[in-house]
C-alpha cells in the first residue's frame, strides 16, 4: 500500500474526514453537502455551543495532534454537561498552515474517540488555510424546564465542584517554566473530561451550573452575576489531586485551584437540603464532587483561607483580551 501525500487539498481533505465519521438514525444528511439535515426529537429543546482554539493560547504548541482534537471536543461537550443537556451533533471548521494529512488523521483520532464515546456525529464544517485553529459547535437536547442556567442560583445554596481543578493549570506553569513535568497534570491539560453524566443527572437537582474553563471564581462570578448573589469559598476545602499537592507549595497550590483554567469542571449550586442525593449522584456517576462553599446576599465571588480573612488572588481567573 502507498504512502498518503504529506499534503492534500482542501476537498481531499473533507473526504478523508468523511469516511472516518460514524452517523446517527437522526442525521438525515450529513457531510458533502451545503448544509446539515437534522432530525430534533420531539418536545425537546436543542442546546447549541461553540468554541475556537488557538495554537499558543488554547493549547501548547508541542500538543500532539490526537490530543488537540480530544481537547476541540470536549470543551464544547462540557458546556453541553454544563447545562445538562444530551450531546447529538457536532461540526468542525479546521484552519491549517497546510494540508497535512498525517496531522489531521492524528487530530482525527482524538476527536473521534471522544465523539463515539458519547454518540456524537460530526456532520458538517469547513477546512480553509491559515493559523492553526479549530471551531467547533455542538448540538444537544433537553427537556423543556430541566436546562441547568447560570441565573438560577440562590441564597443558602450549596456551592460544588466536580473533580479537582487546578490540575491543568498546574500542567501549564510546568510547560512555561520548562521543570519537572508530571504527566497526570498534563494529562488532564490536554484531554478535559466533560462531565455530561453528571450533568444529566444535575438537572432535577442543581439550581444553577457553569463548567470552568477560565478559573473557579471567575466563572462562579458569572453565575453571581447573572443570578444576582454573592458566594463564598472556603480555600482549604477546595480539592487537589495528589500530583498537584506534589508539585506545588499550598500558596501556589490554592492560586491554581481557584483562578487556574482549563479544567472543564462542574461547579454548580443545590439546596442543603440535597446534599444526600447529589452524593449518591455522584457515586452513581462515578464523578467526585466537594462542597466548597455557599451562595449569600451581596455580590462578587470571593475566596476565604483557613483564618476567615478574606483572600485576594492577582487576578480571578484568565481573561482573553486582558
Amino acid at each position: 500500500m502507498t504512502q498518503p501525500p504529506s499534503d492534500a487539498h482542501e476537498f481531499d481533505l473533507i473526504e478523508r474526514i468523511r469516511r472516518r465519521v460514524h452517523s446517527r438514525d437522526d442525521v438525515v444528511l450529513g457531510i458533502g453537502d451545503d448544509a446539515a439535515l437534522l432530525k430534533v426529537p420531539a418536545g425537546q429543546l436543542l442546546v447549541v455551543a461553540m468554541d475556537t482554539l488557538n495554537a499558543g493560547v488554547h493549547f501548547p504548541d508541542d500538543t500532539a495532534a490526537a490530543d488537540v482534537g480530544w481537547k476541540s471536543l470536549a470543551v464544547n461537550l462540557s458546556d453541553l454537561a454544563a447545562m445538562g443537556a444530551e450531546p447529538a451533533w457536532c461540526t468542525l471548521s479546521l484552519s491549517l498552515p497546510d494540508g497535512d494529512t498525517r496531522w489531521v488523521d492524528g487530530f482525527l483520532d482524538g476527536f473521534l474517540e471522544l465523539a463515539h464515546a458519547h454518540g456524537v456525529a460530526l456532520v458538517g464544517g469547513d477546512t480553509t488555510r491559515g493559523p492553526l485553529s479549530i471551531s467547533v459547535t455542538v448540538h444537544g437536547f433537553v427537556a423543556p424546564g430541566r436546562a441547568l442556567r447560570r441565573d438560577a442560583a440562590r441564597v443558602d445554596d450549596d456551592v460544588w465542584v466536580s473533580g479537582t481543578p487546578g490540575d491543568a493549570a498546574g500542567a501549564l506553569v510546568q510547560w512555561r517554566e520548562r521543570t519537572v513535568r508530571d504527566a497526570f497534570l498534563r494529562s488532564r491539560l490536554d484531554r478535559p473530561t466533560p462531565r455530561l453524566t453528571l450533568g444529566a443527572a444535575l438537572a432535577d437537582v442543581a439550581n444553577a451550573c457553569i463548567d470552568v474553563s477560565d478559573g473557579l471564581l471567575a466563572d462562579l462570578a458569572h453565575v453571581c452575576r447573572a443570578s444576582k448573589v454573592g458566594a463564598r469559598i472556603e480555600l482549604d476545602r477546595l480539592p487537589a489531586s495528589d500530583a498537584l499537592r506534589v508539585a506545588f507549595d499550598e500558596a501556589h497550590r490554592q492560586t491554581l485551584q481557584a483562578t487556574g483554567g482549563d479544567d472543564y469542571e462542574l461547579c454548580f449550586t443545590a439546596s442543603p437540603d440535597l446534599r444526600d442525593e447529589i452524593e449518591r449522584i455522584a457515586l452513581g456517576t462515578g464523578t467526585p464532587v466537594t462542597r466548597i462553599g455557599r451562595i449569600e446576599a451581596g455580590e462578587g465571588a470571593r475566596a476565604f483561607d483557613a483564618r476567615g480573612r478574606l483572600w485576594q488572588p492577582g487576578r480571578a481567573g484568565y481573561q482573553h483580551f486582558a
